[in-house]
Order: C-alpha cells, then structure tokens, then sequence
C-alpha cells in the first residue's frame, strides 16, 4: 500500500514519461468533444490545451525534450504531407499562378514589415545580455544598421507562412481545388525566400557576407535540390519495386523524410523545406488512395501533428504579453501579419480570377505563422551583438517580440483555422451541390474482381481501386468461385477473400465478398456480373497450364463472349506507383462505342493516382475525339498523342516502350465496331515480344451480341 501510495504522489509539471503520454492521449480524445461543444477549430482547440497544461497555465506539463522532439516530428510532418498531398499536375496546370502568388505573399509582407518597423516600432536594443550563453557574434552594429537587420528579420517572419491548417482542407476532401494548389505552390516559394532571407541576416550578424558566402550558399542549395529533385526519386523507384511490404515501406518513407530534412538543414535552409520537397520528389510513388497514403496521413494526424500543436500553445505565456510595449508589438505584428497576408490574398484572387471563396481559401491556408517564424525569431533572439554607440551586447530581437511572435502564432493560427474551414465548407457544399452529384450520378460503378491466384491478389485490388470513381459510395466486389475445376475449396477461397477486404480496408473502401459454388469459374462469374449489376470486371492473366491452353485461358474466354461489361485483363511485373507512363493503343472507330467515355474516364483516373503521363496511339480521328474528352475533362497529366493505324504491325511499340511503361490495349470483341482481324494475333505478340511488360488488355463496354438483340426482340 504504501509502495501505491508512493507512487501516487504527483509533483508538476509531470516527469513521468508514462503519464505524460496518457495525458497528451487523453487530450488528444478529448479535444474533438470539446470543439464539437464549443464550435472551434480543432487545430486551435490543440493549441489552447497545450496553453492550459503548458508552464505558462497550470504547469502540469513542461515542455520537455519529448515535446521538443515530437512538436518538431509533427512540424516536419504537416511540410511533408503538404508536398506529398499536392497535386502536381494540378500546380503544372497552375504553375504561374503558384509562382506568382508565392512572390506577392512575400514581397508584400517585406514591404509593410520594413514600413511597420521604422514607423511603429521603431525599436533600438533595450535589452542588454550579461550572461553570453547564448549564441554570440561579436559583430559591430551602428543603431541603424542593427534596426535595418532587425527589420528585415521581422519582415522575413511575416512572409513566410505554415500550413498549419492544411488537415481542415483534407478533412473536407476540397484538396483538388485551384486555390489549393496555387497555394501550397506558392507556400514553397515564400518559405524558400524568406529562409533565404533569415540565412543572409545570420550571415551579416556574423559579418561574413561576402563572395564567397554566396557561393557556398548557391552551390549547397545546387546540391541539396539535385539530391532531393534526381537521386531520392531513384532510390524510391527502386525500393518500391523490390519491397512491397506496408511496414517496410512506410519505414522507408519516413527515413527519406528526416534524411531530407537533415541535409537542407546542412544546405542553410530549414528542415520544413527538406520535408517539403521530399514529398514532392517521391509524390508520384504514392497514389492519393493506398493503404501507404492512408497510414501516413493516419499516424500524422494522429500523433505528430497534435504533439507539435499543443507544443506551439506550451510556448504562449498570457502573463507576459499584457505589458505595454509587449501588447504594443504584439498587436502591430498580428496587424500586419494578418493585412499583408489577406492584401496577397485579395490580389492574386483578382489576378487569376478566382471566386471569393477560393480567395478566402488562400489567405486561410496563407495566414498561419508557425515553423519559419519559430526558427527566425529564436535565432534573432539568440543573436548577439556588439552595439558600437553603447558598448553593449544586445540581443537582435528582444523579449518584447519573442512574446509578441507567440502572440502573433496564436492568433493567426485562430484566424487562418477559421477562414479555411468556413472557405472549405462552402467549397464542399458547392461541390457536392454540382460536380459531385453529377459525378455520383455517373459514377454507379461496381467493380468485379475474381480472386484464385493470392500471387495476382495485390496488384488486381490496386488496379480496382484506382479504377473506382472517388465520387462513388459503392463497395468494390471480391469474388471466389470455388468448381469441381478450381483451384482450392471454399476455406480456400475465403482466405482470398478477406485478404482483398484487408488491403481494401487500407484504402478506406468497402468491399462485398461473394464466394460461390457454380459448375464452372467462367459461369460463376457470368451469373455474380448478372446479380450485381457489375460494370466493370477485372481478371488476372491465368498461367498456362499445358501447351495446348491459349494465352488468355477458356475461363476469360468465355467471360468476355458472354459477358458485354467492360473487362480487364491484368498482367503485373512492377508495383502500379512505380510505373512512369501509361501507352495507350486505341483501335479505330474507337470513339463509336458505348463504353468509350468510361473506358478513358478509368485511364485518366489511373494516370492522375499514380501521377504517370500518357501516350495514346490511334488513327488520325479517334485521336481528335481523345483530343476533345482530355480538354472536356481536364486531363491534368503530361499527355502526348501519336497517329497509329495499321494493328498489322502492332510489334513497331516495342521501340517507344520502356520498362516502367504500363501498355494498355484497346481492344474488342467480334462483331463490335472497333472489333479489327489483327486482334487474333495479340495473344502471341503478347506472350513473345512483351513478356517482360506490364501491360492491360481493356475490352469497353460494348452492346449485346446480335443473338442476344434477338432474343430480347422476340
């Protein structure tokens, strides 16, 4: 008892590594009730808690090494999910406004920062430093020199930004939106320069700068840039060829973030810069619906980007702020943090033609101060120098505005969470008011997939789920069909089954599994299409049993005479993320089919997860109505276009296809309109000449048979 007893007494803060762990836990689960109840953004609620236990509210919590340690984690987390988040086809799309959007949102801020520190703070070193434990540059500064460094360092802070309220825009699933993307894009521009700028202020506090530190600062970034821009995409393309375990992967992942964090610290930027880019190096290896895509957002916005949250409100301490000169400071850089952010906002609105709510989208997401500024005004705090008209040691920024920037993080980070989640919320409703039930309303898609071989599982669920339309509420459905033929009885199939749920699972789909004894596979099939209202089958490529069993096996033979659905047969040699384009050989008369708009509606679907290009090859005027459909539905993928008539000599691909191409092949069945005579020969050219290829053979959607009208008629 007294051994319990012992053990129960509490001292604050908190030093238990146990309990604080619990109690961070049980804030975390119980923030979401408090915001439910008082209607605040989650991202403020986290902030407020980490204000109330922190040192400065109750001091039941201290903000220790760990929270060091996970608040930067978290920090790095929301750079890295904002750049693997971001739709680069969309910013390729939006690049100029990107770019232009990210010099206004700094050269404004610098602009009203300088104009703001001469005529309103106009602050001359008051502090003096007696004990030089900090970080020291014995750099003389006349009074004007120090208050045109300083300026500049504050001014650097007002332009840089964080996306610290970027989890509200997926949490509404608007992240396609233009606003999005012009401003993560422009998040990355304003961030490097304003890094650029703090790198430069370090360096005439130290008074080296000089040639030769601008050459050292180009040729680090030089390098970093082509590490992170050549040699991590190689490496990613690699390693996910070679592992496709989910652990193992998601591990990999994360050592490439924080490696590159480490080496942008070691290039004299920040670490949010080096996760940042990562993510935009590795983005296409990780399609927007994965069960990787999934985990990582999953433990980020579950752990990390809480820790970090509550470890930025630990820093806020109410009682320093409410003296005079503090409040003053701290209520003319939220004015100008907040004027120079919304005026950016404003004019690239009105510069691109953007609607009110895509503006207030861009000065939501633009308005939060977090990393960058932590960084400049810890250093500008740290750094001392020598005062020539005094005498004296003094800090470049003061206690006044390192309060004053705890201030300024707090209240932009409440305003910036309340602008993006009411932009997002109108941005949702409209699209849910009009794209997204017309997308429903076309997007009835269901999805067959017949399971036998667990080696074929894998890749046949991923190529399902990138197929499925994100509009679309429907399950996707996992058959086995267990004959007196098949391979394996029902036990057997039911273990396939709930292995296809389980990767499912990790994609936030639904699946309905169907297991089935029917007197053959291929009737099994044909009846679960006929009782689901299937749209969509797709078939692994059997293995050959014997010689005389044909390349594509009596099973999906007999499935595609009797069965008009659209169809796909899948052959795999390499994960789906590592594949760098997509070749499209489309027949003639192509466009005359019923199932033409969905069958290219699922290739762009595929192109846009993965972030492939597309090359598609067809006559002169299946091209042109190609042409029309990418222009209609914003393609959004780098796509080149290629005259190719003549099925005959079908083998003359083999010269443009690479190893990490995925072929695609538009065929049909007989009696369709694109149906062609050379079609028979596909079956030998395939095994022969692309044996070592990953390839798709797509049979559309197509009408019924002849037969079939008939029997109807009659």
């Amino acid at each position: 008892m007294d051994f319990v007893l012992r053990n129960l007494s509490l001292t604050f803060p908190i030093t238990n590594p146990v309990l604080i762990f619990s109690l961070v836990l049980f804030v975390l689960l119980l923030t979401p009730i408090l915001q439910q109840k008082f209607k605040i953004p989650n991202i403020i609620a986290l902030i407020i808690a980490g204000l109330v236990l922190g040192e400065h509210g109750l001091g039941v919590l201290s903000r220790d090494d760990s929270f060091e340690l996970f608040g930067t984690v978290g920090l790095i987390y929301i750079m890295f999910l904002a750049g693997l988040e971001m739709d680069l086809s969309d910013f390729q799309k939006n690049r100029k406004a990107g770019i232009s959007f990210g010099l206004i949102t700094f050269i404004i801020p610098m602009i009203i920062g300088v104009i703001s520190s001469f005529v309103l703070l106009n602050y001359l070193p008051e502090q003096t430093v007696k004990n030089t434990g900090s970080q020291v540059y014995y750099s003389e500064m006349t009074g004007t020199y120090y208050l045109v460094v300083a300026s500049l360092l504050l001014s650097s802070m007002y332009a840089s930004h964080t996306l610290v309220s970027y989890p509200i825009v997926s949490k509404y699933g608007v992240n396609k939106n233009r606003s999005i993307s012009i401003t993560v894009g422009g998040t990355m521009i304003t961030t490097m320069l304003a890094l650029l700028v703090l790198a430069v202020i370090v360096g005439m506090a130290k008074g080296e700068i000089n040639g030769y530190f601008w050459v050292s600062l180009g040729v680090c970034i030089s390098i970093f840039l082509f590490i992170l821009g050549y040699v991590f995409p190689k490496i990613a393309s690699v390693f996910f060829k070679k592992y496709e375990d989910s652990i193992t992967q998601y591990i990999f992942v994360l050592a490439l973030v924080f490696l590159g964090a480490y080496l942008a610290q070691l290039s004299g930027l920040e670490a949010i810069i080096g996760a940042f880019m990562v993510g935009l190096s590795i983005n296409r290896f990780i399609p927007k619906i994965s069960p990787l895509m999934n985990r990582l957002e999953f433990v980020g916005n579950a752990i990390f980007i809480p820790f970090f949250l509550i470890s930025v409100g630990m820093l806020i301490d109410l009682r320093e702020v409410f003296g005079f000169n503090t409040l003053l400071t701290a209520i003319v850089m939220c004015v100008v943090a907040c004027s120079s952010k919304y005026f950016a906002a404003r004019i690239t609105q009105k510069a691109f033609h953007l609607s009110r709510n895509q503006g207030l989208m861009i000065f939501g997401l633009s308005n939060a101060q977090a990393a960058a500024t932590l960084a400049a005004v810890k250093i500008g705090y740290d750094t001392i120098v020598l005062h020539t008209e005094t005498g004296e040691l003094v800090r470049l920024f003061g206690d006044d505005i390192l309060n004053g920037t705890i201030v300024m993080i707090l209240v932009t980070c409440v305003i910036s969470s309340i602008a993006t989640e009411t932009a997002a919320r109108k941005m949702a409703i409209q699209s849910e008011s009009i794209d997204n039930k017309i997308a429903k309303a076309q997007a009835a898609d269901h999805i067959l997939i017949p399971l036998s071989n667990p080696d074929t599982l894998s890749s046949l669920m991923d190529i399902a789920v990138l197929l499925k339309m994100k509009a679309s509420v429907e399950p996707l459905y996992v058959l086995h069909v267990a004959s007196d033929s098949s391979r394996g009885g029902m036990d057997y199939g039911k273990k396939l089954l709930e292995k296809a749920a389980k990767i499912a699972s990790g994609t936030d789909n639904t699946v309905k599994m169907i297991s089935r004894y029917d007197a053959n596979v291929a009737t099994g099939i044909v009846h679960a299409v006929k009782e689901n209202e299937i749209t969509e089958v797709v078939l692994g490529l059997h293995q050959k049993a014997n010689m005389s069993d044909s390349f594509f096996g009596q099973m999906v033979e007999k499935v595609l005479k009797d069965c008009n659905q659209m169809t796909m047969i899948v052959k795999s040699v390499q994960p789906l993320n590592t594949v760098n384009r997509l070749v499209v050989v489309v027949p003639a008369k192509a466009q005359f089919e019923i199932g033409f708009v969905k069958w290219y509606d699922r290739v762009k679907n595929i192109c846009k997860q993965i972030g492939a290009n597309a090359t598609f090859y067809a006559p002169s005027d299946t091209l042109e109505q190609i042409k029309v459909l990418a222009s209609r539905n914003k393609f959004g993928v780098a796509t080149t276009y290629e005259v190719f008539d003549d099925w005959d000599d079908f083998l003359v691909l083999t010269r443009d296809l690479k190893k990490d191409d995925l072929l695609v092949i538009v065929t049909s069945r007989k009696d369709a309109l694109s149906y062609n005579s050379s079609f028979e020969k596909l079956p030998v050219q395939l095994s022969k000449y692309f044996e070592s290829y990953s390839f798709i053979v797509l049979y559309p959607e197509q009408y019924a048979s002849r037969t079939e009208v008939e029997i109807l008629n009659n």
